[in-house]
């Protein structure tokens, strides 16, 4: 996976803490298209502290496992999610506790539908 930079995504804030890219994003894997609406990484409030939405070294991340969301495509969305963090070097410890809280959350919301 070509790693990806906070950089590369031209994003104009939108209300509710939510963004729509201005440019399409590209990796070997997606293409997220421009016009995109994401909320980031969809963390409860009350982890804000801790696992802020919007932080810029895993938000890229972040907009390519909303955008698969959204194709329902839950499982490869996860899979990459995770290849995504590891690749930005975002700790074990914490890349497992988002990837599993995703995982969670898609297998008890999307039970039929997490293929």
């Amino acid at each position: 996976m070509e790693k990806l930079r906070y950089s590369d995504f031209k994003l104009q804030p939108l209300r509710n803490h939510k963004f729509k890219l201005l440019e399409p994003v590209k990796n070997k894997h997606v293409l997220v298209p421009k016009g995109f609406h994401t909320d980031g990484a969809s963390v409860p409030r009350i982890f804000w502290s801790l696992f802020p939405p919007n932080r810029t070294d895993y938000l890229p991340c972040a907009i390519i496992h909303d955008y698969l969301c959204d194709l329902e495509r839950y499982k490869e969305a996860d899979k990459l999610f995770e290849e995504c963090l590891r690749e930005i070097v975002i700790p074990k410890w914490q890349r497992w506790l988002m990837v599993s809280a995703v995982v969670l959350y898609h297998k008890i919301k999307y039970r039929k539908d997490y293929k």
